[in-house]
């Protein structure tokens, strides 16, 4: 709270509350990210606004049709929403264990309301826990890696490491490896649409 407060004072044109998700309830993908950017979605109010992680991860889905383009500087989203596991900036872009339960009534109303949901992939390793959480499920029961699925509750998961500008700047994730992901979350909604 402090912090958000500290960066309402920088910068006061900048969104700094809680980041909502965006997309339809009514999606068969929720996409989980971390947590919003500081000059990023705390920027914009738009999850994955405003810095490469979002570059990234829009390209890839529009591709493969998951974005139908954009309106009043938001994406149009389609059979698709995308939510943060923790709905504030924390500081230094790493929340603690506390910040991630606090929000964690948060993920599984929205998960909750959505009745048509099918995948839901997760961006990096404290998404796909907090998902798993959310869920009442086991960690060590569904390892994360990236390119792993995991067949839990009949919704399916996707893990990816996190596009962001770190792991790709480093490496770590590139371009074609984050496709093939969504290529494979593409593949499993359209065979199973409904």
């Amino acid at each position: 709270m402090a912090y958000r407060q500290e960066n309402s004072l920088k910068h006061p044109d900048w969104h700094n509350a809680p980041v909502p998700p965006i997309g339809s309830s009514d999606a068969q993908v929720l996409i989980a990210g971390l947590a919003p950017g500081l000059a990023g979605a705390n920027r914009t109010g738009v999850p994955f606004t405003g810095d490469g992680s979002g570059d990234a991860l829009f390209a890839a889905l529009e591709t493969y049709g998951f974005v139908a383009g954009q309106s009043g500087g938001k994406p149009v989203l389609r059979d698709c929403a995308i939510t943060n596991v923790v709905r504030c900036v924390p500081p230094q872009n790493r929340p603690v264990a506390a910040e991630i339960a606090n929000c964690r009534p948060y993920l599984i109303e929205e998960m909750a309301g959505m009745p048509r949901l099918r995948a839901v992939l997760c961006l990096g390793r404290i998404s796909h826990d907090a998902v798993l959480r959310a869920l009442g499920l086991r960690l060590k029961d569904h390892a994360f890696a990236h390119g792993a699925e995991h067949d839990v509750d009949g919704l399916r998961l996707f893990d990816s490491y996190h596009c962001s500008r770190y792991n790709m700047n480093t490496g770590r994730l590139t371009p074609a490896m984050f496709a093939a992901v969504i290529g494979r979350l593409h593949d499993y909604i359209d065979v199973n649409r409904n």
